[in-house]
């Protein structure tokens, strides 16, 4: 199905605090493309004690008034909305922007404690979405980061999809891309071992020229663009977040593999952890699902 050229964003009462709706409106200019501002209210507390409708809808409504207010005003003559909706909030975030052009979420928590912190509707977005997922760190502004497009990439078939988002991305942008690879040592071997049968030399130079020729093949496609390969040994959470952190990146991309079933761990576990982890925006793009 094709995108619709709309691109959303989940805002709430800290908009103002968060990087999510500053990142939208930099990517609906670039894109030249309307954004929709959307402020769920959860449905639940309103059958709580104590719950007094009418205050807690006219400040959602103040709230969606002021956002209306910052876009009007915004650059570009996009005919931008806020809008306002009920029901649980990564539910209806996903539900809303089903066919759009990508969905912006905002990520709390950073520090010591930032696995406990990191807001569980943007996890579940990322999880459940079936179009790209943005998370912008909390106070992100333009300008943070100068440097390319990272994309994360596995030894797997899927890769497609993610780096051709994180292609038109640096496109927009006039940035260069650069593809991550992160491999590592199988439980059953122990490093010792490996490096007395030369078998890490082996495998280091097996994994770079596997994907010098794969960005090769992009360079191909893409003559315009700079596309670099980026091999790494260790962890693979660890080693993307590293690089990332290393180049500076604006922003960050990596795929998901949605599942028909619910399971406890929505997300891979590496994407799960980069989630956590990541310093600059990120791009979760879904990809095959089983």
């Amino acid at each position: 199905m094709t995108a619709k050229p709309v691109i959303h964003v989940g805002v709430d009462g800290s908009w103002r605090d968060t990087g999510a709706l500053e990142w939208a409106l930099l990517e609906s200019l670039l894109r030249q493309e309307p954004l929709q501002a959307v402020h769920v209210i959860e449905d639940r507390p309103r059958h709580a004690p104590g719950w007094q409708a009418d205050v807690v809808d006219d400040s959602s409504l103040e709230l969606v008034g002021e956002v209306q207010k910052y876009l009007d005003e915004s650059p570009g003559s996009l005919d931008h909305e806020a809008d306002l909706v009920v029901g649980p909030p990564a539910r209806t975030l996903t539900e809303v922007a089903a066919g759009s052009r990508m969905l912006v979420v905002g990520r709390r928590g950073m520090g010591t404690f930032q696995r406990l912190l990191v807001g569980s509707t943007s996890e579940v977005v990322a999880a459940t979405a079936q179009v790209p997922v943005v998370i912008v760190p909390e106070h992100w502004k333009p300008g943070d980061h100068s440097g390319p497009v990272l994309v994360a990439v596995d030894d797997s078939d899927n890769n497609q999809a993610t780096i051709e988002f994180a292609i038109e991305e640096a496109t927009e942008r006039g940035l260069a891309v650069r593809l991550v690879h992160v491999w590592d040592l199988p439980a059953m071997y122990s490093w010792d071992a490996m490096n007395v049968a030369g078998v890490r030399a082996e495998w280091t130079e097996n994994a770079e020229r596997h994907f010098e020729n794969v960005t090769a093949e992009w360079r191909q496609r893409y003559p315009g663009l700079t596309i670099h390969a980026d091999v790494r040994r260790g962890h693979p959470v660890d080693g993307v977040v590293t690089a990332a952190t290393e180049w500076d990146a604006q922003l960050l991309v990596i795929g998901t593999r949605h599942h028909a079933r619910l399971t406890s761990f929505l997300l891979g576990s590496v994407t799960r952890g980069v989630l956590h982890h990541a310093t600059c925006p990120l791009a979760v793009v879904p990809t095959t699902s089983s």
